[in-house]
């Protein structure tokens, strides 16, 4: 990696200073952890003439968590959200992802915003500016062609890794977005549109591997927020070549709900496979009788239908969506047998 180059770095204590700075400089980024952005800025990928340090907002450190529901501030580190006694207890998929991101001392400078937002990645955009530059640069920095989907006609499909979304995402969680123009509550699913569908414009809405955030200019994300559901059981595993340290290979989050021997409610969210993180589509056609093999195969037609199968990481993408579905199978077996 080279040097970091320079960069002004103001340091906002109130959410309304913190958006006036934003309004002034629009090309600054939010700095929570850094444990992502400055990496990136190291290896050249970014190079933003400000950063603004977001640890001193005091409106954004906020824990909430009881039986009712749950608020997370965006500069909650994710060490604490991890070893938070009543997240553990009423929202253990959120603690268990918290405390499942990279290594110890990540998660004590990593923030709960900074993973909802954390920057897609893949073989060819994370690496340093020289290897880049031999390789020609990809479609999500400064060249024309994704060299993940060659084919793609100018659609990226790096992938999303953060490992709070899909844990969330089991719960309905919504997320606050704070900017310029106010601020506005929207379900976390609509906050990611990476769909990366060949052949299908990127828009507002539907955007792919570069554009994956629905945030509009100078907006940053304050807090997300999830009820309670006391009978939902929650659980988040993943895969990843490094356990110490790596994004996952694929991560997955499971909420369901028994009664007697019926499946009642199932809630399935991958990470690490897609632009997005996927909240499967279809599992409440798998409830409503006893968790056999019919699930089982549901569920696996379910995750090769909607799990990207490209190669974005060192493992073969087939690997990838192979390896979530076996997660998936084994998160939804121990939830509903224990």
């Amino acid at each position: 990696m080279d040097a970091l180059p320079a960069f002004d770095l103001l340091r906002p204590t109130t959410l309304d200073e913190a958006i006036r700075i934003r309004v002034a400089h629009p090309g600054s980024m939010p700095l929570g952890g850094g444990t992502d952005l400055v990496v990136n800025i190291r290896r050249g990928i970014v190079a933003p003439a400000m950063l603004i340090d977001m640890n001193a907002v005091s409106e954004l450190k906020t824990i909430r968590a009881d039986a009712r529901g749950l608020e997370i501030g965006a500069s909650v580190k994710l060490a604490e959200l991890a070893g938070h006694p009543d997240v553990v207890k009423h929202y253990p998929v959120v603690a268990q992802a918290a405390g499942f991101i990279a290594g110890p001392t990540h998660r004590n400078m990593g923030t709960v915003g900074g993973n909802l937002c954390l920057d897609t990645r893949c073989i060819y955009y994370n690496q340093s500016e020289w290897w880049r530059s031999a390789n020609n640069h990809c479609l999500k920095t400064t060249g024309d062609i994704c060299h993940v989907a060659p084919k793609s006609r100018g659609v990226c499909f790096a992938t999303f890794s953060g490992d709070l979304a899909p844990a969330l995402l089991t719960l309905g969680a919504e997320v606050d977005l704070v900017g310029p123009t106010g601020r506005r509550t929207l379900p976390l699913s609509k906050l990611y549109i990476g769909h990366a569908r060949q052949g299908e414009p990127v828009t507002e809405t539907r955007g792919d591997g570069k554009y994956f955030l629905s945030l509009r200019p100078g907006e940053f994300v304050g807090a997300v927020r999830a009820k309670n559901m006391p009978e939902l059981r929650s659980a988040y595993d993943k895969i990843r070549i490094r356990r110490s340290i790596e994004y996952p290979v694929a991560g997955v989050a499971v909420a369901l709900r028994r009664e007697g021997n019926t499946l009642a409610d199932l809630r399935v969210a991958f990470t690490g496979t897609n632009p997005r993180p996927v909240l499967l589509e279809g599992t409440a056609a798998l409830c409503g009788g006893a968790l056999d093999e019919r699930v089982f195969k549901g569920l696996d037609d379910l995750v090769r239908d909607q799990i990207m199968a490209m190669k974005t990481t060192f493992t073969p993408g087939h690997y990838r969506r192979r390896v979530a579905g076996v997660l998936a199978r084994r998160l939804v077996t121990r939830l509903f047998t224990d």
